[in-house]
This record gives C-alpha cells, sequence and structure tokens, in this order.
C-alpha cells in the first residue's frame, strides 16, 4: 500500500463581489457548506477599474498524517510525497484559458461556516459562524503578525529583504506553489509536500492552503501615494467606490477578467472528487531470490547487483529483531552446497548439493558445511575489502532485512546458501558469528546474449483474488505472470509447478467498471507508488480498499516497461471485484 488519501476537514469560498444589485458587494458572504468551490477575478464591471476577487480556503487534518506516520503507515519524511488535488467541476458559464493558480499556506485559523450561496452571496456570517473576505471568524478579523487589518485571508507570501514572507513568523523556508492551466478545465494537482511536513513538524501551525489566481491575473488595483501604494501585496487597499476596504492592492495585476474556475469540495456527493491530500511513495520490495544473476560483462555494475531478503515472522507478525542494535545492521555470508564442500570439479558433488548442514555453520573444514563464498568489493559498502566474505545488510522495515551484492562464483554452482547473522564489523565470516538467524536458499541463473529481439507476450493471474472486498481493509494481491507461449512437456507438468516470472518494472491501475472512470491511475512517475513488489514465489502488491467507494465492482490493469521500447505496455487482461461497506 503506497497511497493514502486524507480528505479536506474545512473549506470555504471568500468572494469580494457584487452581488445581483451591481451595488453592494458580498463581502459578508459565506459557502462552507456549498458543494463547490470556487475562484474568479472580474475587472472593469462595475466601474472602469472595479476589482472582484473570489478566494478557496482549505485545510486538511494533518493530525491524522502525523498519527499514521507514527504507526507506520506514512513513511518518514524524505520518504513520501504528498500531493494537493482538486478536481475540476464542470459548470455552464465562461471558464478562464490560460492562466496560472496559486497556492499559498494560510496564516490565521478560520471558520468554515454553513453557508451554501454562491451565486446571490446571501448567506451571511453577521452573528453566524464562518469565514468571510473581511473576517476569518464570528469573532477575528484577518490579521498579519502585527495586528494589521487584511482583507481577502492571511496568507504566508513573497520574501523581504531579510529573507522572510509578508506575513511570517518565523525564519523557516516559505513556499508558495503554481499550476497553469491552459485549457481551464484541468484538475489541480501539486507537490505541497514541503508545507505538510513543515506542519508535522509544529514549523507552522496548520490553518490550511489559500488557492486563488496568481496576483498577475487577479484585477489591477492601484492608487495615489498617501492611500495605496505604501501598503503590501496582501493587505486591504482604499478605493473610491468601495467604502468596506475591501479590495486588494495589486498593481501588477491584469485588467481582464478570469472567471469562473471551480472545483468540487468535501461536501460533494462524488467520492473521487473530493479534495485531498494524497501521500504517495515508493514501497515495492524487489527481492532478487527468485531473480538472481551471476555478474556479468554483459552488464553494468547497477545491473549486476542482487538484492535479496529475510523476512522474520514471530507467530505470524513481522518484528524485528531484538538484538541487532540501534544501526540495526545484519551480516551475510554466501556457501556452496555441503557433501565436500567444494565444486563438482574438485569432487565436491554436482554444484547442487544440500545447505550447509551444521548449526550453527562451523567452518569450511567440517565435512557437512559449504565452501564459503569469496565475494567482489564494490563501491556502495555492501562488501569492503577487508571482509570479503561478508556482506553488510540493514532494516528496510518492521521485521523486513535485505543485502545486496554482486555474485561471481563459479558458474558450475547450482545454488548457493546465504547465511545470516549478526556480529560486527570486525566478524570475518558467518563461521566466527555467535548468532546465526536464517539460512536461504537461491539458484544462480547465468546473463547470456539472444540472436533475436524479444517480443515479450505474459499470461497474467491474480491467484488469490476474490470476488468481494470490505471497505475498511487492506488486500494483497499476488499477481502469477509467464510466457503465453509456455510450451510444457509433460514430464514438466506432471512433477513441476508452472514457473512464475518475476517483472522487474510492472504497475497497476483501478476503474470502476460502471463508467470506467479511472479510481487509481498509474503511478510510474518519480514516486512510482504503484509499482509491484516481487519475490521467489512472483509479483504482488498490497492495497487500501478505503481507496474506492463501495458499492460498485472494479477492474484492476497492469503495465509492464519495455526497454526496448521505452515505454509502458499495458496488458490485456482485467481482473474484477466489488467492494462492499459490511455493517457487521
Amino acid at each position: 500500500m503506497a497511497i493514502k488519501r486524507y480528505t479536506a476537514s474545512a473549506d470555504n469560498t471568500i468572494v469580494n463581489a457584487y452581488e445581483p444589485n451591481l451595488r453592494t458587494r458580498g463581502t459578508g458572504a459565506n459557502a462552507g457548506a456549498a458543494d463547490i468551490l470556487e475562484t474568479f477575478s472580474i475587472y472593469g464591471r462595475v466601474t472602469t477599474s472595479s476589482q472582484e476577487l473570489s478566494r478557496i480556503l482549505i485545510k486538511f487534518p494533518v493530525t491524522d498524517i502525523s498519527t499514521d506516520r507514527t504507526n507506520g503507515v506514512v513513511p518518514a519524511s524524505g520518504s513520501v510525497s504528498f500531493y494537493l488535488r482538486m478536481h475540476n467541476a464542470e459548470h455552464s458559464k465562461t471558464v478562464p484559458v490560460d492562466y496560472t493558480i496559486s497556492v499559498f499556506t494560510v496564516s490565521q485559523s478560520w471558520q468554515e461556516g454553513v453557508g451554501l450561496d454562491l451565486e446571490g452571496y446571501e448567506d451571511l456570517t453577521i452573528d453566524n459562524e464562518g469565514s468571510n473576505w473581511m473576517s476569518a471568524s464570528n469573532t477575528a478579523y484577518w490579521k498579519d503578525i502585527n495586528n494589521t487589518v487584511l482583507a481577502g485571508g492571511s496568507y504566508i507570501t513573497g520574501a523581504e529583504p531579510n529573507g522572510l514572507g509578508d506575513n511570517a513568523d518565523t525564519d523557516q523556508a516559505i513556499f508558495i506553489f503554481n499550476q497553469t492551466l491552459s485549457t481551464g478545465i484541468e484538475d489541480l494537482e501539486l507537490d505541497v509536500t514541503p508545507v505538510v511536513e513543515q506542519w508535522i513538524a509544529g514549523t507552522y501551525s496548520n490553518y490550511g492552503f489559500g488557492v486563488h489566481l496568481s496576483a498577475s491575473y487577479e484585477a489591477d488595483i492601484s492608487g495615489t501615494a498617501d492611500t495605496v501604494t505604501s501598503r503590501k501585496p496582501g493587505q486591504l487597499a482604499l478605493d473610491d467606490d468601495d467604502t468596506t476596504q475591501s479590495v486588494i492592492y495589486n498593481p501588477s495585476g491584469s485588467s481582464k477578467s478570469y472567471f469562473t474556475k471551480r472545483f468540487f469540495s468535501r461536501g460533494t456527493e462524488y467520492f473521487f472528487k473530493r479534495p485531498v491530500i494524497e501521500a504517495r511513495w515508493n514501497d515495492a520490495i524487489k527481492d532478487d531470490r527468485g531473480n538472481f544473476f551471476y555478474s556479468s560483462s554483459l552488464a553494468t555494475n547497477e545491473y549486476n547487483l542482487n538484492t535479496i531478503y529475510f523476512y522474520n515472522y514471530v507467530r505470524g507478525q513481522l518484528s524485528d529483531i531484538p538484538a541487532l542494535g540501534a544501526d540495526k545492521r545484519i551480516y551475510v555470508s554466501l556457501y556452496s552446497g555441503s557433501v565436500g564442500g567444494f565444486y563438482s570439479d574438485q569432487g565436491g558433488g554436482d554444484g547442487d548439493d544440500v545447505a550447509p548442514s551444521d548449526y550453527p555453520v562451523s567452518g569450511t573444514t567440517s565435512d557437512n558445511t559449504g565452501s564459503i563464498q569469496i565475494l567482489s568489493l564494490d563501491g556502495a559498502g555492501h562488501v569492503r575489502s577487508g571482509f570479503l566474505l561478508v556482506v553488510t545488510g540493514g532494516i528496510v522495515s518492521t521485521g523486513i532485512y535485505s543485502a545486496s551484492f554482486a555474485f561471481t562464483g563459479s558458474e558450475k554452482l547450482n545454488t548457493i546458501y546465504d547465511v545470516w547473522f549478526t556480529g560486527s564489523d570486525t566478524v570475518t565470516s558467518a563461521n566466527d558469528a555467535i548468532t546465526q538467524y536464517f539460512t536461504g536458499a537461491i539458484k544462480p541463473t547465468t546473463l547470456r546474449a539472444e540472436n533475436r529481439a524479444r517480443r515479450p507476450t505474459h499470461h497474467l493471474n491474480i491467484t488469490n483474488l476474490r470476488g468481494k472486498y470490505r471497505a475498511n481493509e487492506t488486500a494483497r494481491f499476488n499477481l502469477y505472470v509467464r510466457n503465453r507461449f509456455w510450451d510444457p512437456t509433460v514430464y514438466t507438468v506432471a512433477n513441476s509447478t508452472a514457473p512464475s516470472t518475476n517483472i522487474v518494472s510492472a504497475s497497476y491501475s483501478v476503474y470502476r467498471i460502471i463508467d470506467a472512470y479511472t479510481a487509481i491511475p498509474y503511478g510510474t512517475g518519480s514516486d512510482k507508488h504503484t509499482v509491484l513488489s516481487y519475490d521467489v514465489s512472483g509479483n504482488y502488491f498490497d492495497f487500501d480498499m478505503s481507496l474506492l467507494e463501495p458499492g460498485y465492482a472494479y477492474g484492476l490493469k497492469f503495465s509492464f516497461y519495455d526497454n526496448a521500447l521505452s515505454s509502458w505496455v499495458q496488458q490485456p487482461d482485467t481482473f474484477k471485484f466489488r467492494v462492499e461497506n459490511y455493517e457487521y
């Protein structure tokens, strides 16, 4: 599970636009309960230079993100990205094109309110809870840290000569995010990781985001020296046609109108259209135990590297090994088979002997101990010059450990055995270790060139697919893959389990069957949050069913990366299931 969504906990649209009578501004209006959020700028509708703006306030439950991080659901800082996602709401009004939306950090607590009216602006916050253009709540105006009254919200914005923002109360970094919309009907998707991490760390208090047109697209407002030219952006300005002081000083603004961009709010009836903070991370485990290659001059150092894993289950649950210490280091030595302990040409068997049978491994002189393998020094520090019999591994997540190395042993070995042990940097091999945790088996493969281009065609099956899943469960899907034109002999069918091919780069997507709506798109970008894991049994991934709306059937699709085409290729197979919200 490498996706987690956090739906907005509060949102509102605030405006200084004129009511239908074109005499009174709707600055006291609230739309906190509306199912739509909107932002726009109207220039010169009432007078030749009048300004009418709409801005969005939106807040998310960062405490839930912090709790999930503490519980290990969301990775630590640096290993996860957070995206603000807001979905376009189609409407019958004019839509602006070729403009930029900016996302600011709100610097003051505000109330959501219960207003609905985005047409006549009649749901006022007088004596009612809620924010509006002039007030953050029914008890507080919008203000900056100097207690100056503001209009249109209070934000942590640009940079002063001293490096601080206009409304910053700390010397920490300030972030403003921008997205250009060319057609005007795009969804908003921005990587807001730095701000979310600041909220989690407590650098800034979580008052949410302000979303509106960037300054160059909001309506131009200038003035004389004794009124507005000495004021800072974001603070209120005086204007001859506005006695409420609600216009925003913006001398570099636009004399063109941009209206109206709408998004669905948290109150929408459409499950997948709600605004969310989406956490994405790559949790794929690439266990090469079943896809292990001898080092070859045909491959680069990166592709010669194999990574193997060790899974520590205690009473059915993954658990950390307590004796590893704070650095969680674990070490691995490799052995050949145990009959004679040497290769077939040295009188030690056929190269596919049984595992080292002494426990613990007692040394290479034992008749029942495999020959220890000397490893190649690598630049990554997995194998060091003074300890060419030891791979240094470490913890991946709770109870899961890995070690990476290139193997240059004799290709006459059909099986090698990895012995995992504890110790220190001075332990020269598993022979000298006090505690050995696990012995595994690996069947190395020789990398060979071919005389033709491959045209891979695969047969897929989810071996543990169920017809229904609960909305509150996380399910693991095991994907079986083989060559579609695999042609086994009668002997193979009678004596072997059909081999599964590990797809190194595989990704999944989920769509709703009834309307083909893509609920989870392929995450094959920089975050790789829908990439499949694999181990000796094949590919697999975990999926949080709460990401899907209950009561519908969904389809799983898979895409494999083809190096020859430098492209992801979607596979033809579809696997269907339903998500149900059981009440018991």
